[in-house]
């Protein structure tokens, strides 16, 4: 009876978290619809209030759950607030070039970025780690690779855009991993540490007139307060979602935010898709297929 109690209690724990991750996911799946509503204005202004309005929405959040005993000590802690801005500046740089590429009608470009992150963080761990790669994952690391030579050819230079979005959210996850804090709180710390420069840009733009936080500008103040939801949202949702989960259920679903962009890029933004695109897409989703098998197989074995 005991067992079957733990059991159904598990099961419970698991459809909750599902469904977190699963929110999270198409969260971000449909974020560049937002994005592409604040278009006009400068990705650094739009970065800025992303910052500042997720203070209060993750504040609220950890006053709810009664989780600042953790925040408490590493404000106390200057490794933790130092490994906490270098990571808050990791994930303020990705947010600008995402939202940049959003704005600029690169959306596609995005997709493949976080498509090839996962990638990206297995390369990482032999590089940085010294972690020994396996044959399935070399050999998507290879097709992953010949996607990116491919799409480089085709665009006459590097895929910069998805690269970087890659790069930036693989380190990003690799160093934010060393912070001693929960991911709910370790959030609130980075855009804590990152609220004083962003209010002050803030009030440098509005005190130069260049600002869009303006009562004459009524849909962008309320574009730019929605930032701070938009932004934390999300993350908090896969936080709980990740403590619940098994990490090969999050793998499997992590496809899910950037498969949801590309249909929208596509088939709402009219970006183009197409001939050597798919290829290196095809490329992407074949050596996705293979890594995420190789992490299957270890798992069961």
């Amino acid at each position: 009876m005991t067992v079957q109690t733990s059991s159904e209690g598990a099961a419970a724990a698991a459809t909750r978290g599902f469904l977190f991750a699963l929110a999270a996911y198409t969260f971000w799946g449909v974020q560049p619809i937002f994005m592409k509503m604040v278009g006009h204005i400068p990705a650094a202004e739009v970065v800025a209030h992303r910052i500042v309005w997720s203070v209060p929405v993750g504040g609220l959040v950890l006053l709810a759950l009664g989780r600042t005993a953790d925040l408490k000590v590493a404000l106390r802690s200057p490794r933790s607030l130092l490994m906490a801005a270098v990571t808050a500046s990791i994930i303020t740089l990705n947010w600008g070039i995402y939202v940049w590429a959003i704005a600029v009608d690169r959306a596609v470009e995005t997709a493949l970025g976080y498509y090839i992150n996962p990638l990206m963080s297995v390369v990482m761990g032999a590089v940085l780690l010294g972690e020994k790669l396996n044959r399935l994952q070399i050999v998507a690391v290879g097709l992953a690779a010949l996607a990116v030579a491919i799409l480089t050819v085709y665009a006459g230079g590097l895929p910069w855009v998805s690269l970087a979005l890659a790069v930036t959210f693989a380190l990003y996850g690799y160093l934010r991993k060393t912070l001693p804090i929960g991911p709910s709180q370790g959030f609130f710390l980075e855009v804590l540490i990152l609220s004083l420069p962003a209010l002050a840009y803030i009030l440098w733009l509005q005190g130069t007139g260049e600002g869009h936080f303006t009562m004459s500008l009524p849909d962008d103040v309320a574009l730019l307060l929605l930032c701070g939801p938009v932004t934390a949202v999300p993350l908090l949702l896969y936080a709980f979602g990740a403590k619940l989960l098994r990490l090969s259920t999050l793998g499997l679903m992590q496809y899910i935010g950037p498969s949801i962009v590309l249909l929208i890029a596509v088939f709402v933004f009219g970006e183009q898709f197409g001939g050597v695109r798919a290829v290196g897409f095809g490329l992407i989703w074949a050596a996705l297929v293979i890594y995420t098998w190789s992490i299957l197989r270890n798992r069961s074995a």
